[in-house]
């Protein structure tokens, strides 16, 4: 068998896929994914605005504003053609399915310190036990001088650990086993022998002083913390045709919207936006149900009846990852829809709009692709099966922007360790960056 290398993948796919690993790594929480994208549009001549503050966008400026430090929205100003003639654009979620930490989390029992845990978005649960657990977050504190401050943190090591029950003691595990998300899932952070109960806030305290020496943190007042998995993401397979890591769903798609937006040239208007609180709902000031997108474009418009024209002349591709075929599942699948991994980006599309697909939102994208020279596959769920959603409606209810649903084939959706195709990732990020560079119209003529 001839087992072909990383190193020998065309078009610049191995590098991708290894800087989509480091954001990976670095994007723990939707905090620090939207700190690290900050980081890298800064770095790519982006400027950043207050929503508090007068804007004046300039044709050909980049810019990017932040919201709860977990929604960002990046835009470029076209230089032939300003928003008012209508927004490339391109969405996705910055948060993922985790455990967070309840507020008095402190447990200790049977001589082990443990953190009481809330489950946040649709946790696949069973993946969680016997993982090694780091925990990251946003912290809100005192300082010594009296004022309000938060910092990120980010343990960035292993220091918690659900084991399992031994099968000894549970004999019908492998049969029937139902987990308690209240008594089953607390993390084991250490052993505790001392007769004080442990405080994780003065836990938190130690930990500020060390990651922001000069923050001069008095009293730490309250946190938005949740464990990850901390194995890093790996590319995987014989032929190193799989990426597996936490929070593929849906930050691959924040990666690869980031980058074609980068890499677009501009000459017509362009916007990404990634949004927190999706697995929830989508219902927050930075949720994508939230006013921020639409303050955005209202902001670009200036006046009521340019924001018409513009959402009339704009279109939304909602990324978001689809379910791909499990080889050992394929029933789970309609016959005729069923994406596989590394076959190319998925038009998701449901007649009961659970997601915002429609015929001239799809046939643009499959002409892009075609262009592009890449493969396009298609996902309706089972007739008999409920369907999932995305931001896709909600943007388009919201907006009235024409919108479509599109995502990468991956395995294990909501584990703590996911699975995705390496070629996958960039092919949607070709077809986005044409996106972002088309000048024809978004609508049918």
């Amino acid at each position: 068998m001839s087992v072909e290398s990383a190193s020998d993948k065309p078009g610049g796919e191995e590098q991708f896929n290894r800087d989509l690993c480091d954001f990976l790594r670095v994007a723990t929480t939707p905090f620090h994914a939207v700190a690290e994208m900050a980081s890298r549009l800064t770095r790519a001549g982006f400027a950043r605005l207050d929503e508090d503050s007068a804007w004046n966008p300039a044709p050909g400026g980049k810019y990017f504003v932040i919201r709860n430090g977990s929604s960002i929205v990046a835009f470029i100003v076209g230089k032939d053609s300003p928003p008012v003639e209508g927004l490339r654009m391109v969405g996705a979620h910055t948060d993922s399915p985790c455990l967070m930490v309840k507020p008095a989390p402190e447990k200790v029992q049977q001589g082990y310190f443990q953190l009481g845990v809330e489950v946040y978005g649709g946790v696949l649960l069973n993946p969680w036990f016997d993982r090694d657990l780091s925990l990251a977050g946003r912290v809100s504190f005192q300082s010594v001088d009296g004022r309000l401050r938060t910092e990120l943190v980010d343990f960035r090591k292993a220091v918690a650990i659900i084991p399992s029950l031994a099968i000894h003691l549970d004999r019908e595990a492998n049969n029937i086993r139902s987990i308690n998300a209240q008594k089953d899932i607390p993390p084991i952070l250490c052993q505790w022998e001392e007769e004080d109960k442990p405080d994780f806030r003065d836990l938190l305290k130690s930990r500020l002083l060390e990651e922001h020496p000069h923050c001069g943190v008095d009293k730490v007042l309250d946190f938005e913390l949740n464990f990850y998995d901390a194995q890093a993401a790996a590319l995987v397979g014989l032929r190193d045709e799989f990426i597996a890591s936490a929070r593929l769903d849906n930050l691959l798609s924040c990666y690869t919207g980031l980058q074609a937006l980068m890499g677009c040239d501009g000459a017509v208007s362009a916007l990404l936006v990634c949004n927190d609180h999706e697995e929830v709902g989508s219902l927050s000031a930075a949720g994508a149900q939230g006013p921020l997108l639409s303050s955005v474009l209202k902001r670009l418009a200036g006046r009521e009846e340019d924001f018409a024209a513009l959402t009339d002349r704009s279109m939304m591709i909602s990324a978001d990852n689809a379910h791909g075929v499990h080889p050992n599942y394929a029933d789970r699948h309609d016959d005729n829809h069923g994406p596989l991994l590394n076959r190319g980006p998925v038009i998701k599309i449901n007649a009961n709009q659970r997601y915002a697909s429609n015929s001239e939102t799809a046939g643009l994208f499959r002409m892009l692709a075609e262009q592009a020279g890449v493969p396009v596959q298609s996902f309706v769920v089972r007739s008999d099966m409920a369907c999932g959603s995305t931001i896709g409606p909600i943007t388009a209810g919201a907006t009235g922007i024409r919108t479509l649903d599109i995502g990468v084939p991956q395995l294990a959706m909501h584990s703590c360790r996911e699975l995705a195709g390496t070629r996958d990732a960039k092919d949607l990020c070709l077809v986005l960056t044409r996106f972002y560079n088309f000048t024809g119209r978004l609508a049918a003529s």
